[in-house]
């Protein structure tokens, strides 16, 4: 299967389509990353890059929850309904987003193949 042409808006959403936003891309699919920090890990999500003016909701704002934690420059949100993280503020770049893969239409995690992990465990940000 091929990846959707990420130079352009990406259509996403939750899983039970309360929260639906469109996306552009920084880097396109190059940007996936996982992270190994308690809380990326437990999770399991790969995230795309976005600048903060490239995430638009476009339906059901009032339904993303936000979870913050530690020192709450990230902020992680979630559907209220399904529980399906969309996307979240990085604390290691807070003028981008981190954007669940698996929301973008057209994608399945599996075809962007090996996915780099960060070393969330020692953050930079801790030192």
């Amino acid at each position: 299967m091929s990846l959707p042409d990420p130079t352009g808006i990406l259509r996403a959403a939750c899983h039970c389509g309360a929260v639906r936003f469109e996306v552009t891309l920084s880097e396109g699919f190059a940007s996936a990353r996982r992270c190994d920090c308690s809380f990326c890990r437990r999770r399991g999500a790969i995230a795309v890059s976005a600048p903060l003016d490239g995430v638009r909701i476009v339906q059901g704002a009032e339904n993303l929850a936000t979870y913050s934690f530690g020192t709450h420059v990230a902020q992680h949100h979630f559907c209220k309904t399904c529980g399906i993280y969309t996307h979240h503020r990085r604390r290691s770049n807070p003028d981008e987003f981190g954007v669940n893969v698996a929301c973008i239409e057209g994608v399945n995690p599996r075809d962007l193949g090996e996915v780099v992990w960060n070393d969330g465990v020692n953050h930079p940000s801790d030192r």
